[in-house]
């Protein structure tokens, strides 16, 4: 299974109890640094303070499994940054 695949069945329920939800994961390398971008979308808009409180949940989620042995940065944000 894809990491991206492992990811949302981790987050997809959490994010979803919080008024959210998880619109696509891209797990990729960009020179030498791995991403992991989570974009997230709720009704009427996403709000910075939004990405803060997903991220803290997704973040334990990921501590709590260690499902990404490799270093990477997580980005979470509102799927209008990837171009949507």
């Amino acid at each position: 299974m894809k990491i991206e695949s492992k990811v949302l069945n981790l987050i997809k329920k959490p994010i979803l109890d919080i008024g959210m939800r998880v619109d696509n994961i891209v797990y990729i390398k960009e020179e030498n640094l791995f991403f992991l971008r989570i974009f997230i979308d709720k009704d009427p808009y996403v709000e910075i303070d939004d990405c803060v409180k997903a991220t803290k949940i997704i973040n334990k989620y990921l501590d709590e499994e260690d499902i990404i042995k490799e270093s990477y940065i997580l980005d979470v944000c509102s799927k209008e940054k990837g171009g949507k």
